[in-house]
């Protein structure tokens, strides 16, 4: 369970509906292409949280379809609805997927207790290990090193999705659990997490970045910084470039350029714009071409 893994794209048309074709394409470039130890399915970058239950079944059945054992699989099943998340847990483990991923409850300002109960009853239902996805920035759910060590007196949870810029935080953590999974969750600092000793990455820039991204994290584990410094650069590069442009568009039109049907973004979010689109195939040529 560990090297890089593409936090998986959605794909969708224009009324909303899983596009199944496009989708299989996207796993496929991700495999094929980019060659990635493993699958996120249905996490932020999936738009997981515009979907049904019904949806959110489907392109877990459809990812887990087209890569079969090829690589390793991760459901994120979280939910603010925990009868969700239990029902996609046994559903996905059910399907065969590796591991589970759920986000940390948010929105409401939920206690660690309740955080910890939440974990719990989802696995006391499966027969399945859980990665916890940790991004404070959009739940506002910080944990100290010691309720992490509370969380992992469950012994299915084995690892976490970390994405945080508390770089202080994840040192302390890969010293106290050499034996968990901790992967690093924000792209533009896959560096100085892989100096730090992660297991591997999750990101949504894998998806067009991924070769890169095993590039980085290899050199580091090797202590070839300089090396390493040199493509986070041009990583860092692409990503400010992608970022301004609208993440989850541009992501979708540099894969539809690579000839991948990515489809659009669900409402609320908005399809790509002309100009978009524009500096989606300039992202395109200057990053990606003939690569």
């Amino acid at each position: 369970m560990k090297g890089i893994f593409t936090a998986l794209i959605g794909a969708f048309d224009e009324q909303g509906q899983i596009n199944e074709k496009g989708l299989r394409e996207i796993v496929r470039y991700n495999i094929d292409h980019s060659k990635v130890d493993g699958l996120y399915v249905n996490g932020s970058t999936g738009e997981n949280f515009l979907l049904s239950t019904p949806q959110k079944k489907k392109v877990f059945e459809i990812v887990k379809d087209e890569a079969g054992q090829e690589v390793k699989l991760i459901a994120q099943v979280g939910s603010l609805n925990l009868e969700e998340s239990i029902e996609l847990a046994k559903f996905t483990t059910e399907l065969g997927y590796d591991a589970l991923s759920a986000v940390t409850p948010f929105y409401y300002k939920f206690d660690f207790e309740e955080i910890k109960d939440y974990y719990n009853a989802i696995l006391e239902e499966v027969d399945n290990q859980m990665i916890v996805y940790s991004i404070p920035a959009l739940t506002g759910v910080n944990m100290n090193l010691e309720q992490f060590r509370e969380l992992f007196e469950n012994e299915k949870i084995t690892g976490v999705k970390f994405t945080a810029p508390d770089f202080f935080l994840l040192e302390r953590l890969r010293h106290a659990f050499p034996e968990k999974l901790i992967y690093s969750g924000f792209d533009e600092m896959l560096l100085p997490a892989s100096v730090l000793g992660i297991d591997g990455a999750i990101g949504s820039t894998f998806n067009l970045n991924g070769v890169k991204a095993r590039e980085i994290f290899e050199s580091a584990q090797k202590g070839d910084l300089e090396k390493a410094r040199k493509l986070q650069k041009e990583t860092n590069d692409m990503i400010s470039d992608v970022l301004s442009n609208g993440l989850y568009q541009t992501i979708k039109e540099v894969l539809k350029v690579r000839g991948v049907d990515a489809g659009v973004c669900r409402k609320p979010m908005k399809s790509a714009t002309e100009s978009q689109i524009k500096f989606a195939a300039e992202i395109q040529k200057k990053y990606f071409e003939n690569k």
